[in-house]
């Protein structure tokens, strides 16, 4: 099965009785591309086909996103932690265990990188688009837009409404506002109030204190991005994200001295529909100027 908007065949991991869809194509080191919310593997399609000729690419839809399961709340628990079990299943039953390129988007930053501090001797390379690993930098709070959703309110403007899909397809591409098809293809996964469970569960997990889950895994992952100081990486910014802004950036700047970074003025939250035309040819160039050493 092929979807008309993506790249390459659809794939699907099996565990614990529910479907992960992903996508795997190319051969050599692997390049694991992991998404956020309300997205799913559709932000990397451009990325992933300018990739697949000449690298193994990975590209999967979280649990309750894009083509993967959704189920309800009393089958799976839509946690960071279960993000990071799920993605290190998949990555595993897939012999991706070493020589690994992560290429990072909004939540797919913090699921990346738990899961980097699972396994740091298999991460090689990092590619950073608006995301973050960390707790938020000082002085900085969660947007009211995001604080709306986490009320009883909210959960019907999410789930009832899509709210949050639609206002992300309108709102975050700030340089290339995306035409109503492409809108239309990231709303297409989550068409009704039970898939868009996962869309909701994230903004909930978003860890603001000691009693939030999600907090200790966070700081957990924070207090170990030192060890990847010395991992080549290329940082790409959006400076028109109203969420990450350039307080994340200077925050990934003080963690990773070492990264290349490359900021967008104009464009928003979602970079690489942006600014793909610029972004995708950085990466390839900086993968091709940092090689994995065997």
């Amino acid at each position: 099965m092929k979807h008309p908007a993506l790249p390459f065949e659809s794939r699907f991991f099996v565990r614990n009785g529910l479907r992960q869809h992903y996508l795997d194509a190319g051969s050599g080191d692997p390049v694991v591309m992991l998404h956020g919310n309300p997205t799913w593997c559709l932000y990397y399609r451009d990325l992933a086909a300018a990739l697949g000729g000449s690298h193994r690419v990975i590209v999967p839809d979280h649990i309750g996103c894009g083509l993967s399961d959704k189920p309800g709340d009393e089958w799976y628990r839509y946690t960071l932690a279960s993000r990071v079990d799920d993605l290190e299943a998949l990555l595993d039953s897939l012999g991706a265990r070493e020589r690994v390129t992560l290429v990072l988007h909004d939540w797919g930053g913090m699921i990346g990188m738990a899961w980097a501090c699972r396994r740091p001797e298999a991460v090689r390379r990092l590619v950073i688009l608006n995301t973050a690993a960390f707790g938020l930098p000082a002085g900085r709070r969660l947007p009211w837009s995001l604080r709306l959703c986490r009320t009883p309110l909210g959960a019907v403007l999410v789930r009832g409404c899509n709210a949050f899909a639609w206002a992300a397809g309108r709102f975050c591409c700030t340089r290339r506002p995306m035409d109503r098809a492409l809108r239309r293809l990231y709303r297409e996964p989550y068409g009704s109030w039970a898939e868009r469970v996962a869309v909701q569960r994230f903004v909930e997990d978003i860890p603001l204190g000691p009693g939030d889950e999600a907090y200790a895994l966070v700081r957990s992952v924070e207090d170990s991005l030192g060890r990847f100081a010395e991992v080549p990486a290329l940082i790409c910014w959006g400076l028109r994200d109203f969420v990450f802004d350039r307080h994340f950036l200077a925050e990934w700047r003080r963690r990773l001295p070492r990264a290349e970074a490359r900021e967008f003025p104009d464009a928003g939250h979602y970079v690489l529909e942006d600014a793909g035309d610029e972004i995708i040819p950085l990466v390839s160039d900086f993968l091709r100027r940092n090689p994995i050493g065997r």
